[in-house]
């Protein structure tokens, strides 16, 4: 029972649709019961989210910003101050490094080879926080819906790609959005059963747990996806006093007790830098500017929602009239007022990463199934059809976009990832006929069987087969070949990932006279010169001296500068003859 029926107030009515007999059948099966949907929830996770967790390179930039500073962390046994080599890394708070460093010390604890560049390692709680965070969308789903549009809504959340490509990635996205779930569908059972007792013991501890530590992995995110809807809500309802049912008191007791040892300790160790740093330069230079060179118009996460949050995104757009016509009843009102400020304030800020919405998809997709379930999916509507062509539409120009891609970068067709690609479409098809035929929660189960297909087909297969991807990486495989164990320096390419691979200790020479000094240094050396910077480092030999000595050249293309990058490698070693300038 819901928290709506058990304080007596109506429910949105489901309205049977035509019976196919595969949706039936599967959708019953796996909600059965609730150990059944949650295994099932499981399995869909581990199919989507572990293909490609070793083979991916680490994806700059802040993939490896984020390792890079959990490995300092091992490096120097400093688990308050967060350091990328040198430079204090106050942007973020403590709870993200811990929890990649907790796991790769567990890695070498277990005997993994280099744990500490093994990428997979420190993507272990993004693994880990995205499962959650699927599982966590069936239990905050279930304040709104049976089991069984519980389990439908929360694997349209799992199955997005948005929450795929965050499992890959070791940084604080998917386990920022754990948490917000935690408390949000604490948040919807407090506002539905305003009228009773409101959320159990486990439900408040839910809130507060996900706010508290939500607050160590992504500071004032978790407090603002929860505080935009408290504030809506009690506008409202005029009153706030549903609010007092998760028992706020000790709830910030909970919560002081658990931030404020790490955030008193920075604060002490960095003489408040950390403070300035993460709120004045980083929030709300966004706030106020584009950071980092990421801005877009606003209404670019509603453009981009149609991919990142594929296969659901198409739903979720045919559910918007439904949405409005029912804005009055408390679930509906709950899930808008969860999405809608958060969005629009998103949509305002010059700043825009498309990761940035992902907590806010559970309740997107929740929405997207009590449509489906009050018949409001209609595919007789004008433009419904239209809409529901982008389910194929995704994967279809996905797989089309790889293989330009893969032919482009390196003259090579992604051969093993084309039969699943192949077979995602076709499905993704099948969910498009199904839909115009009148079947969307039939059109749905296809969407997400497609999507088991095509997050493992490209994360898994489709990025081992283009190696111009992985500059870093090939970088460094030719340090591993030298005879001896080099010091390294990097000219012109200053990419994290090539020093996550390489070491906390690699150089970055600012011109070709401090290549060859470096190079020049004594003992096994290796340097790295970008084509950019190739005529600057050949005019600092003297004329008429021998050249250093190339042992290995990679050409790739770098994602996040986005162009081709050219690199020769050049090595001292000890037995060599070093040429003096």
């Amino acid at each position: 029972m819901t928290p709506s029926e058990a304080a007596g107030r109506p429910v949105l009515a489901a309205r049977p649709g035509p019976g196919f007999a595969f949706g039936d059948f599967l959708l019953n099966t796996v909600s059965a019961s609730h150990a059944r949907a949650c295994a099932w929830l499981l399995a869909l996770c581990l199919v989507c989210f572990l293909p490609g967790q070793i083979s991916l390179q680490p994806m700059d930039r802040d993939e490896p910003r984020f390792a890079q500073a959990s490995k300092q962390m091992l490096e120097t046994g400093d688990g308050v101050d967060i350091r990328f080599q040198g430079e204090a890394r106050h942007k973020k708070p403590v709870g993200i490094y811990w929890a990649q460093a907790a796991a790769v010390a567990a890695g070498e604890a277990l005997g993994v080879p280099e744990a500490r560049t093994a990428i997979a390692l420190y993507r272990i709680p993004s693994l880990l926080g995205a499962t959650a965070a699927a599982l966590l969308a069936y239990w905050a789903a279930l304040a709104f819906l049976a089991r069984r549009g519980a389990f439908l809504a929360s694997a349209l959340f799992g199955a997005c790609l948005m929450l795929a490509a965050e499992a890959h990635l070791a940084k604080t996205d998917a386990l920022l959005t754990a948490c917000s779930v935690a408390s949000l569908g604490a948040l919807a059972r407090a506002w539905l059963g305003r009228s009773g007792p409101g959320p159990s013991t486990a439900g408040r501890l839910a809130f507060w747990l996900g706010l508290a530590l939500g607050i160590l992995v992504k500071g004032p995110m978790v407090p603002l996806f929860v505080g935009l809807p408290m504030l809506a809500l009690s506008w409202k309802a005029r009153s706030g006093r549903w609010i007092l049912s998760l028992r706020p008191w000790s709830g910030l007791a909970i919560v002081a007790l658990i931030v404020a040892p790490w955030f008193l300790a920075i604060a002490w160790r960095s003489g408040g830098a950390f403070f300035t740093e993460a709120v004045g330069h980083d929030m709300l230079a966004k706030v106020g500017s584009a950071k980092e060179k990421h801005w877009a118009p606003p209404g670019t996460y509603a453009l981009v929602f149609f991919a990142t949050f594929w296969p659901g995104a198409a739903f979720a757009a045919l559910a918007i009239p439904f949405a409005w016509r029912r804005r009055g009843d408390d679930a509906v009102a709950f899930l808008l007022a969860s999405i809608v400020p958060a969005w629009a304030m998103f949509e305002a800020v010059p700043t825009k990463l498309p990761h940035y919405v992902l907590p806010l998809m559970p309740m997107v997709a929740t929405l997207a199934v009590l449509a489906l379930r009050a018949g409001a999916l209609d595919p007789t509507r004008r433009g419904a059809r239209a809409v529901a062509l982008l389910v194929p539409a995704i994967p279809v120009g996905l797989t089309i976009g790889l293989v330009a891609v893969a032919w482009r970068l390196d003259r090579v067709l992604p051969v093993l990832s084309l039969p699943l690609l192949g077979t995602a479409c076709a499905l993704a098809c099948a969910a498009w006929m199904a839909y115009a035929r009148g079947g969307p929660e039939r059109a749905m189960v296809f969407a997400i069987l497609s999507a088991c297909l095509l997050s493992p087909a490209v994360l898994g297969l489709a990025q081992t087969e283009i190696p111009a991807l992985k500059v870093s990486n090939r970088l460094a495989a030719i340090g591993d070949a030298l005879p001896c164990r080099p010091q390294v320096a990097s000219l012109g390419y200053r990419e994290p990932s090539l020093v996550f691979l390489i070491g906390t200790d690699l150089a970055t020479p600012n011109t070709g006279a401090d290549a060859l000094a470096f190079l020049n240094a004594g003992g096994c050396r290796l340097v790295f010169v970008e084509q950019r910077s190739a005529a600057d480092f050949a005019d600092a030999w003297p004329v008429g001296g021998a050249g250093p000595k190339a042992v290995g050249q990679v050409s790739g293309f770098n994602i996040n500068a986005g162009r081709r990058v050219d690199l020769t490698a050049y090595a001292v070693t000890p037995a060599a003859q070093t040429v003096a300038p």
